[in-house]
């Protein structure tokens, strides 16, 4: 049973299907009361030519006959004998359908044509007629319909001796386009109907992928957000199809990360918590011991606020402050990097190449991405191992490495270890971090309109390199 919604019409009449249907149909109304309108004048416009040309034509003749005539009775010419030309005339002429002649001679009726009935209301109209001095032309509306007429003067010698009248009956041009008018509304009503039942199957038919993305939407839950919708064709309807699939991707993709970030984000706080419950409960009054608990507790404390803040920095990477832009000189960014990683470990500490020229970014974000990879750097090599830092400008791009000569990366590792709680696999040593060290120089790079690269041997050390755009892309300056 349909549904009715609170304003009383059931939901179908309420839908674009309906809204798209009755556009159409207002459309068709419109144009085929338009057609009819103007065919109906079109056709009034063109019977009353067929008249008026059919009286100019009967004039034509009766003038002819003035002119040129010949009495057939005597073999002269009529002269001033109006009333033998009228006979004449009437007699020789056979009146088209609906036509009617009538004569005047000197101001009084004289003889009319034989198809047309002694009618005294009509003659009585056209008795005015009798006197005209210029053709005349105009209607008479009669109790059964309208007659158009045409009236001239007769002169003879260059005297006005009568009149002649042709008439044309429009009612039955009337009729005619009265049933050509009715013929084609009744052809435009079943044109209307066929119409509308196909507006409404292609109606249907369009908006099909809408309906299939509200059944999808409605399908769609957070556990489960596989499903999607079918794309036909390549019209605006699939393209909006193919938006919300793509949304959908987006969805799912954010879902499952973010899963997986509360998952090892738990994961990690839970081990420093479980250590600090654990000696907490474990507590005892010998002070030595006391010192020793509360030394543990303070660095499982202090690590979990480290990565406390490394979550804080990557949520802030999304935000629109997260970079403070100004003006750095290459060079001394560079050198104030290589004074700062010095005091990270006993390594052997070089510089490598020093950059010369100007850029556009955040100095504290820059060097917090540095620092992540020295530090990184540090972890996975021993007292006295070179570690080299440079700089670079080229083709408006500044360049930042940190090169170490460690155990390298794997290959299965060289993307993996940029994402959220990665760390190395077997052929780098694994680090006493969350595995967010990475995932924030990434982060910071991509913020300025940047990247991270690498390149490593396995055995033969890594060089994680930042370059980023001398002049930040014009998003990164809007925020």
């Amino acid at each position: 049973m349909t549904s009715l919604p609170r304003d009383g019409r059931p939901r179908i009449l309420r839908g674009a299907r309906a809204r798209i249907l009755a556009g159409i149909l207002l459309l068709l109304v419109l144009s085929e009361a338009v057609t009819l309108v103007t065919q109906r004048r079109i056709l009034l416009a063109r019977a009353g030519e067929r008249v008026d040309d059919a009286l100019v034509q009967e004039v034509d003749e009766f003038r002819t006959l003035v002119r040129l005539g010949r009495n057939p009775n005597s073999g002269e010419r009529f002269g001033d004998d109006v009333a033998a030309i009228f006979d004449v005339f009437l007699s020789r002429n056979v009146p088209g359908e609906g036509e009617a002649l009538f004569t005047f001679l000197g101001g009084t009726p004289h003889r009319s044509t034989v198809g047309n009935p002694d009618d005294t209301t009509l003659r009585s109209r056209l008795q005015r007629l009798a006197t005209v001095t210029v053709s005349t032309r105009g209607d008479v509306e009669l109790s059964d319909g309208t007659l158009r007429y045409l009236a001239v003067p007769v002169e003879v010698e260059g005297r006005r001796r009568g009149a002649f009248v042709v008439t044309v009956d429009l009612g039955q041009e009337q009729a005619e386009i009265a049933d050509a008018t009715r013929i084609a509304g009744g052809v435009a009503l079943v044109v209307f109907l066929a119409a509308a039942g196909l507006a409404w199957v292609v109606a249907s038919r369009v908006l099909a992928p809408v309906r299939g993305l509200t059944e999808t939407a409605r399908s769609i839950t957070e556990t489960d957000l596989t499903q999607r919708i079918e794309v036909q064709g390549n019209d605006e309807i699939a393209e909006l199809a193919r938006t919300f699939n793509a949304m959908l991707d987006r969805l799912e993709a954010a879902f499952a990360s973010q899963r997986a970030f509360v998952s090892d984000a738990g994961h990690e706080l839970r081990t420093p918590i479980t250590i600090v419950r654990g000696h907490l409960e474990l507590l005892g009054d010998d002070p030595e011991e006391r010192r020793e608990t509360v030394e543990l507790v303070t660095d499982e404390l202090d690590r979990m606020s480290r990565f406390v803040d490394d979550l804080l920095t990557l949520a802030k990477a999304e935000r629109s402050d997260f970079l403070q832009l100004e003006d750095l000189d290459l060079d001394v960014l560079t050198e104030e990097l290589v004074a700062k990683a010095t005091g990270l470990g006993p390594r052997d500490w070089q510089l490598d190449r020093v950059g010369a020229g100007r850029l556009t970014g955040d100095r504290q974000r820059l060097t917090q991405a540095v620092m992540n990879l020295a530090g990184n750097a540090v972890q996975h090599t021993t007292d006295g191992d070179r570690i080299a830092l440079g700089s670079a400008l080229h083709d408006g791009h500044a360049r930042i490495w940190v090169a170490d000569s460690g155990p390298g990366v794997a290959p299965a590792d060289r993307e993996r270890i940029f994402g959220r709680f990665s760390r190395a696999g077997a052929g780098r040593r694994r680090s006493e971090g969350a595995g967010l060290g990475l995932a924030i120089v990434r982060a910071i790079a991509e913020a300025h309109g940047g990247r991270v690269q690498l390149r490593s041997d396995p055995g033969r050390g890594a060089i994680f390199t930042i370059e980023i755009p001398t002049e930040p892309p014009q998003e990164v300056e809007a925020e």
